[in-house]
């Protein structure tokens, strides 16, 4: 399937990034929570590992999975458990284990049936949203390491498969935080990095957000505050999605402050 490809093409994007680094800089924190590159390297190879066992089957991916999820439940932390999970893996020897896991995991994906059912430590997904989710995961930790390395990514129109997600969580976003999702949803109106207009949502719905589909997508994923992209949210619960946006699982996580996140 396509979205596999674009997986795919996000990694070694950003596995270029990180082809000239020295030992010491995976250890340079970023403005992500000030995990370091080795920190974001650690958590994307171990959720990309987790993916592959959930393509096998729900014993492999229970076998894989539960051990985490009991230190979890002990109040350990994420950062804390990939750590014991990595082990002494650091530095071009971790980037090069994520990397070759990466295309394993994007192979598995390429052959996997869309619809296939696959076990989360969250809500269960079909094959095509599993690995939509890890794009849009190598993409937002990507971006943390971009700022710190004060390198511009080219976007492509692969985004839209992380714009989709973002469209699709509004719901999640709101009743995630025990508020009533909007009804009818926002119309979104959005700017492809090729110059392509993409839509989601009823075009009469009271409430819209427009502008750039990586304004979208940062939003989205938390990367940017949304006062620090070009969109612009008509009616309150559009104003509202803004401020609350999240299209990744787990408990509600606020957004970066404005200014926060950003090049250098």
């Amino acid at each position: 399937m396509q979205e596999a490809a674009d997986f795919r093409d996000e990694a070694r994007v950003l596995h270029a990034l990180l082809a000239d680094l020295t030992e010491g800089d995976f250890a340079r924190p970023t403005r992500f929570k000030g995990w370091s590159i080795d920190d974001i390297l650690g958590h994307l190879h171990m959720f990309d590992v987790a993916a592959c066992a959930a393509l096998q089957g729900d014993t492999a991916f229970d076998a894989f999975a539960a051990p985490l999820v009991r230190q979890w439940q002990q109040g350990v932390s994420i950062l804390d458990s990939q750590r014991g999970w990595i082990g002494d893996l650091c530095g071009p020897a971790l980037r090069d284990a994520w990397m070759a896991g990466t295309e394993r995991l994007a192979d598995a994906f390429s052959a996997a049936d869309p619809k296939a059912r696959l076990k989360w430590v969250g809500p269960g997904m079909s094959a095509r949203s599993s690995v939509t989710a890890r794009q849009m995961e190598t993409w937002a930790h990507g971006q943390a390491i971009f700022d710190l390395l004060a390198v511009t990514r080219a976007e492509t129109d692969r985004l839209r498969n992380i714009a989709h997600l973002g469209a699709v969580t509004i719901p999640f976003a709101f009743a995630n935080r025990g508020e009533t999702p909007p009804d009818p949803l926002p119309h979104l109106r959005l700017v492809a990095p090729s110059g392509a207009v993409w839509t989601w949502n009823d075009p009469e719905s009271p409430d819209r957000i427009e502008g750039s589909a990586l304004g979208f997508c940062q939003t989205a994923a938390q990367t940017r505050a949304a006062a620090d992209t070009d969109l612009v949210a008509t009616g309150p619960r559009a104003a509202r999605w803004l401020e609350i946006a999240q299209c990744f699982a787990g408990p509600p996580n606020d957004p970066p402050a404005p200014g926060t996140r950003r090049p250098g």
